[in-house]
């Protein structure tokens, strides 16, 4: 066998963006022969894409692209933030976005149909992480804004009748500090108002009042919950004299619809113990 020497393992990282140990592995595996492991991984390329797809991929950023009355909004995760500050990740999420826009996809499956696919196996390869792209949520309406945290880890898509873009802007930044649940009280939906309100009966009930006194603070707790929930209802945080619904209506606008992306809601991280991660490693 073909001694394996640092230089032989530097060359194929270069040429192929790969980690050590894995070009290492390939050279070993060719007997030494440079363009042998080249071929060999870029076989293996699909295989090692399935097989970094069974760890979560909790970590990302998120993107959005606006142009005149509509919107689009991304999610792509990674396995830690190290990666998601990696500029090729940057770069497919980039990708990911304008490809969105540009198709008018509704789901992910549509969108990743293609070349993206392609590219996001490519990817998975080269920095040695799970990649995925979670979700996108697309917007149309008289008048579209949106707001990035500058961490790329909140994204808000606002949709107006009326209004103006800026104005949009200024509530989509609501939306991300606020996180309301629904644009509009009418909106919530009933079963998460029938499960507060059971909770709501159990704490009236502990003060021993009579049911038609509880009767009426539950329902000031409901009301209280939806006004607190709401986006329009809510007190604007740039001047909580003002509930954002009466801001918007002093424009000459309305509040439509909203959709607010947080990088990884949702989902659940299993947590391992540190030693028995690096001895589960050690086994393999």
């Amino acid at each position: 066998m073909a001694a394996i020497s640092a230089s032989m393992v530097k060359d194929l990282r270069e040429r192929t963006g790969l980690g050590m140990m894995e070009c290492k592995a390939a050279l070993v595996e060719a007997n030494g022969d440079i363009d042998l492991a080249i071929e060999n991984l870029r076989k293996s390329s699909s295989l090692k894409a399935a097989k970094k797809a069974g760890r979560t991929a909790a970590d990302g950023v998120v993107a959005v692209k606006v142009e005149g009355n509509r919107g689009v909004v991304v999610e792509v995760n990674s396995e830690t933030d190290f990666v998601a500050r990696d500029d090729n990740f940057l770069a497919f999420t980039q990708s990911v976005v304008e490809q969105a826009f540009a198709s008018k996809a509704t789901d992910v499956a549509e969108l990743m149909a293609g070349e993206l696919e392609t590219a996001r196996q490519a990817l998975v390869q080269k920095i040695g992480e799970n990649i995925g792209v979670r979700r996108l949520s697309q917007i149309e309406a008289d008048v579209v804004g949106s707001y990035v945290h500058s961490n790329n880890r909140i994204a808000v898509l606002v949709a107006l009748q009326g209004g103006t873009e800026e104005l949009a802007k200024d509530i989509a930044m609501h939306v991300a500090a606020n996180n309301p649940q629904v644009a509009n009280p009418s909106e919530m939906p009933a079963e998460v108002i029938e499960k507060e309100k059971e909770i709501f009966i159990a704490q009236a009930q502990e003060s021993g009042k009579p049911a038609e006194i509880i009767e009426k603070m539950v329902q000031g707790r409901i009301q209280k919950y939806l006004a607190e929930n709401s986006l329009v209802e809510q007190p604007f945080v740039k001047n909580p004299e003002i509930k954002v619904g009466d801001l918007a209506k002093q424009a000459g606008a309305t509040v439509v619809s909203f959709v607010r992306f947080e990088v990884g809601e949702g989902i659940e991280v299993e947590k391992k113990d540190f030693a028995q991660e690096v001895a589960e490693q050690l086994k393999q």
